[in-house]
């Protein structure tokens, strides 16, 4: 057995970290070419190897939570939240997945499309008819609307304020896989600052809930009882919340704006797009989610953004234990991760998959179901993302409210 092959390029002491951080995409198409679908990088002496291809994605989330651990390789992310769900050990992330599932069942998702209905058409009200828009950050904002509005209700979420969702844009600056979150870096600083911050202000909200019952979104989230039958802590209840507003928005904001942005640049499907929308809405009826179930096309958009711009490029897991991938053993100690870069634009599977086409999403083609987890957008087996279906109806509601109401174009080039 061997070790997964090294891509060239390294630099002394920091190995490949610059094209890491600054061209990743390239950087994995490159290894992909020169090593084949297992190839390794050093991350300043941490050791990855990256996994592509079927049989090596198929490794990947088997030993999840056997060879492979999840939540050490997220302690960037637990350094912002604590070690709740996935970010916390297995036994610990099985007792707290009856939270999750009652936050996203069926019921709770018929009132978030509602609200988030309700939050888009008030953005598109403050629009006016006619004007320019800088996409990104409308929409950020938006997103942190429906997910206040969804998981705090209104109430909480208009007393929040715009200081606690700026605490929420340090926290996400302060991302970094790389560099262990414990050094003194000056985004590191800003992030316990601001985390400090969102925590003194989220704990009171919780412990005058636990008090005072009130019937809104927050309160099922007091209420709740872990899967062995105890009420969360107020402590686990405070760093949940915190995970899921910034879930709710950080990886929605950047797919959402590229699903309408991708629609611009390709006119002739978004004419099937507006055509679709003109059936299923232009008798008057509002977003629910049946009505979202007939934009057939407008979901195949979704799907093929999520493919070309996925809101999760890679996925992280540490190797517990020696582990076989194909003809390569990959030692405990390294990291591992998936790369959309590669697996979603592997010929094999799509066509032409440089080329915006959502149909391939069709019922008749369904070029994602030639592989086990073709598409990694939203991870995949026990760890496949709990709001996953919140996400996708969001950016739908986004850009079927959005593209009724207007013509759009770019006028910033590419």
């Amino acid at each position: 057995m061997k070790k997964p092959g090294m891509v060239k390029g390294g630099l002394p002491l920091i190995g490949h970290l610059v094209a890491y951080i600054t061209r990743q995409d390239e950087l994995f198409r490159r290894g992909a070419k020169e090593v084949g679908d297992v190839f390794g990088l050093n991350l300043m002496g941490q050791k990855v190897a990256v996994l592509t291809g079927s049989e090596s994605r198929e490794t990947f989330f088997k030993e999840t939570d056997r060879s492979l651990n999840m939540n050490q390789a997220y302690d960037f992310l637990a350094a912002i939240f604590g070690e709740v769900a996935f970010l916390a050990e297995h036994e610990t992330y099985l007792n707290h997945r009856p939270i999750l599932h009652a936050l996203f069942s069926r019921q709770r998702m018929l009132a978030y499309v509602e609200e988030m209905v309700e939050v888009v058409h008030e953005w598109l009200d403050s629009l006016g008819d006619s004007g320019e828009i800088e996409l990104t950050g409308e929409i950020l904002d938006l997103v942190k609307e429906v997910a206040g509005r969804c998981f705090l209700g209104k109430e909480i979420n208009d007393q929040l304020g715009e200081n606690f969702w700026k605490a929420y844009d340090d926290l996400s600056k302060s991302l970094d896989p790389v560099f262990p979150p414990q050094w003194p870096l000056p985004k590191f600083i800003r992030r316990d600052r601001a985390k400090r911050y969102v925590v003194d202000v989220l704990t009171p909200l919780v412990k005058e809930r636990r008090q005072q019952p009130v019937d809104d979104p927050f309160q099922m989230l007091v209420e709740v009882r872990m899967k062995d039958g105890q009420l969360p802590s107020e402590e686990v209840i405070v760093q949940l919340l915190m995970a899921l507003l910034f879930a709710g928005h950080e990886t929605t904001a950047g797919q959402a704006a590229w699903t309408v942005i991708q629609l611009i640049q390709n006119p002739a499907y978004l004419q099937v797009v507006r055509k679709e929308l003109s059936e299923v809405l232009g008798g008057g009826s509002d977003i629910n989610q049946s009505v979202l179930r007939e934009m057939k096309h407008l979901k195949m958009a979704v799907d093929e953004t999520s493919r070309m711009r996925p809101s999760a490029e890679i996925i992280m897991r540490t190797v517990d234990e020696d582990l076989q991938v194909g003809e390569q053993q990959i030692p405990a100690g390294w990291m591992v991760q998936t790369a959309a870069a590669v697996d979603h634009f592997r010929e094999e599977v799509f066509e032409n998959p440089f080329q915006y086409d959502p149909a391939r999403f069709s019922s008749e083609r369904r070029e994602d179901r030639r592989e086990k987890h073709a598409i990694l957008s939203f991870g995949g087996g026990l760890h496949t993302c709990a709001g996953m279906n919140f996400a996708y109806n969001e950016m739908m509601v986004i850009a079927a409210l959005l593209f009724q109401a207007y013509d759009l174009e770019i006028l910033s080039g590419e």
